[in-house]
């Protein structure tokens, strides 16, 4: 059987036997697919450093019939995360972008948006820039799974919201304006609002200048981790990692 050929990103590895590894990737041929490596710990020729964790490779496997589990037959690296520096701050960033493409995307479905999203936004991730592009991937990956709602009008009366004041919940699918809140909601910022616009309207290197601390657009980011952590029903490991870091 002739390999299939694709461009992917590593998303995780787990050991498998003696010398195989079981692997997560997010091809761009096919989406989301898991394969083994057959003696990945001891053939570097085949894959050397490339099933390190968003290592951008060219994939060669085979896919065989009645079976979930496809053959990985060697990667190329393309790119690699260890090209440089790699701190906590880094790690964490990185973890966080890799742990939601495993979450959010489906097996076998070919994106080629959150491909190239992806590949954009782990460019530009360095040890001491990693809130803006965690925010950046944060905002677009759930536009582009569904599960952003409307930021300019509130969810329960209508009314819109540009320019006044508005809030979210945890059990919420969208903002409420003043009159509309639920106890316990926490206030997004106009500033933050504003924000996501612009980044809808430009690419993530535009923004690779600008001074970004964990402060600003935090409750950006905390209200769309809590609009992914509801629909994927689970808690995001990293998300809590990225809240107690301090960097």
């Amino acid at each position: 059987m002739a390999l299939i050929e694709s461009e992917a990103i590593v998303l995780r590895t787990y050991p498998m036997r003696e010398a195989d590894l079981l692997v997560t990737l997010f091809t761009r041929a096919e989406g989301k697919v898991r394969g083994v490596a057959r003696s990945a710990k001891k053939s570097k020729r085949r894959f050397g450093g490339a099933l390190e964790p968003l290592t951008y490779v060219r994939a060669f496997y085979d896919v065989r019939e009645r079976q979930e589990l496809l053959r990985l037959d060697a990667c190329e690296v393309l790119e690699s995360p260890l090209s440089r520096e790699i701190t906590y701050a880094r790690a964490v960033g990185l973890a966080h972008i890799a742990e939601l493409l495993d979450e959010l995307l489906p097996d076998r479905e070919a994106n080629d948006a959150i491909f190239r999203l992806t590949l954009s936004v782990l460019r530009v991730v360095t040890s001491s820039n990693v809130w803006m592009p965690v925010t950046y991937f944060d905002l677009w990956i759930t536009r582009l799974v569904g599960f952003l709602p409307e930021l300019t009008e509130c969810i329960v009366c209508g009314r819109k919201l540009n320019g006044s004041r508005a809030w979210f919940h945890a059990l919420a699918d969208g903002l409420m304006c003043a009159d509309d809140k639920r106890l316990a909601s926490s206030e997004i910022s106009s500033e933050s609002r504003s924000l996501a616009a612009q980044i809808f309207r430009a690419p993530v290197e535009s923004f690779a200048a600008e001074s970004w601390p964990k402060s600003r657009a935090a409750d950006l980011r905390k209200f769309l981790i809590q609009a992914l952590q509801r629909h994927i029903e689970k808690k995001l490991v990293t998300a809590a990692m990225l809240e107690k870091g301090e960097f």
